[in-house]
């Protein structure tokens, strides 16, 4: 497993940046946003690459833009893998219903994509039983369902 500062070192060298240009790009997009939390001191930037500093939700995002990667793939080297989001949404229900965004980076789901051809809509079934082959869908709200201590049924007509 490679640690996170020596890969984002990595990243830094294939794109052809030295410290200092890292430096100067955030101290650009910290000046755009009005907001010094964004500019990485060469300083800082060092002890992240070399003695595992974690960086700020900020730093995190320049580096991101510097890098031109997806932030998630930061995250990840953190130890945050924000494809778990679906299986922990349900360990921290919300007391109130409102519209949730949570899922909206979730790009797909594994669900049912074939069920068996014995599937009889007119008799109470357990569905996990029915279900022939799993596919990649893109369906956001429903991929909490794959990985759960439930089993989900059918109720039939009859």
């Amino acid at each position: 497993m490679i640690l996170p500062g020596p890969h984002l070192r990595l990243l830094r060298e294939q794109l052809g940046y030295t410290l200092r240009d890292v430096e100067i790009a955030s101290t650009r997009i910290a000046a755009r946003h009005k907001n010094e939390e964004f500019a990485i001191p060469v300083s800082r930037l060092s002890d992240i690459e070399i003695k595992g500093f974690q960086p700020s939700i900020f730093r995190i995002y320049s580096l991101a833009v510097i890098y031109r990667i997806d932030i998630r793939e930061i995250l990840a080297l953190y130890g945050v893998d924000t494809s778990e989001m679906p299986y922990d949404l349900p360990l921290a229900e919300a007391p109130r219903t409102h519209l949730s965004k949570a899922m909206e980076a979730v790009p797909s789901a594994q669900l049912p994509v074939k069920l068996d051809p014995a599937f009889d809509l007119r008799k109470t079934t357990n569905l996990g039983r029915m279900i022939e082959r799993w596919g990649i869908v893109g369906v956001q709200q429903i991929a909490p369902l794959i990985k759960t201590d439930f089993t989900y049924g059918y109720v039939g007509t009859r």
